[in-house]
């Protein structure tokens, strides 16, 4: 199982999915958290929980599925942006991406033009 067939359970099918251990152990609670922390309704329980991180799967699990009302809820995953320049600063200079976004603020147009040229490795772009 997947943490998203967990949070489908626990959102909209109100099925008891969790019959053994294995189940239990595949249950991620952070997995599960994160996506049920991007509703208004469910961010105070899911909070709760990271709270609690240290009980069992299985209660966390019966917690939502009988705490929780059942409605179809979806997002879209918030997701890193990644920026071509900072990729280009981080393999030119070997920086991490806090240190390759303060080079790019000191960096003008012509020097990132130059990185550009001097890290282009050919093939197709």
């Amino acid at each position: 199982m997947n943490p998203f067939d967990y949070v489908n359970a626990v959102n909209y099918t109100k099925k008891d999915i969790m019959v053994d251990d294995i189940d239990e152990k595949d249950y991620n609670s952070f997995m599960v958290n994160r996506s049920l922390s991007y509703f208004n309704d469910t961010i105070m329980l899911a909070n709760e929980m990271n709270i609690h991180h240290t009980i069992d799967n299985r209660l966390s699990f019966d917690f939502f599925i009988n705490t929780i009302r059942k409605r179809k809820r979806f997002s879209k995953w918030h997701k890193a942006s990644s920026d071509k320049d900072i990729d280009l600063i981080k393999n030119a200079y070997g920086y991490n991406t806090a240190r390759a976004e303060e080079a790019l603020n000191i960096l003008n147009k012509d020097q990132m033009r130059i990185l550009k040229d001097r890290m282009n490795h050919g093939g197709k772009q």
